[in-house]
């Protein structure tokens, strides 16, 4: 079964695009972005978070906006404080709705191009004999379209 995630990226032959702007995450992004989302999901603070696995809240905090990388020890009082296995702060999944916007983009994009080529497709065919000038004109207004 194709997920909507698995959909977008082989519609844009995409790596995985975590957390924003179609660049690869670091390790240190993603931490950071499950960190914050597991938190927010139990609904403590960083100040709860961070007594609860022992770190001052400073600390935490530099974590959560990937500053800082902690060591396994506190990998693992993190994952215990926010109710986890270890593995989790370091998992890579989609939003449903990131999926779909992305999935939305890429369809746009696609259906513009076919729409486009289905548009040169027909003016070639009725324009056999048009002066280059008139074929020129129309690329450059297909080029100038997005402006």
């Amino acid at each position: 079964m194709i997920t909507v995630y698995n959909a977008v990226c082989q519609a844009n032959q995409c790596n995985y695009n975590y957390p924003t702007d179609r660049k690869m995450a670091n390790i240190k992004e993603i931490l950071a972005q499950n960190l914050k989302e597991n938190r927010r999901k139990l609904g403590i603070t960083q100040p709860i978070l961070a007594e609860r696995a022992g770190l001052s809240t400073h600390y935490l905090g530099m974590i959560e906006i990937g500053r800082n990388f902690p060591t396994a020890d506190v990998l693992e009082r993190l994952a215990n404080a926010l109710e986890i296995n270890s593995n989790e702060l370091f998992s890579v999944a989609v939003s449903p709705e990131r999926a779909i916007e992305d999935l939305q983009q890429a369809v746009l994009e696609n259906l513009d191009q076919a729409i486009e080529r289905s548009l040169d497709k027909a003016f070639n065919k009725r324009c056999n004999g048009c002066p280059s000038a008139i074929k020129k004109n129309r690329k450059s207004k297909i080029k100038n379209k997005g402006n």
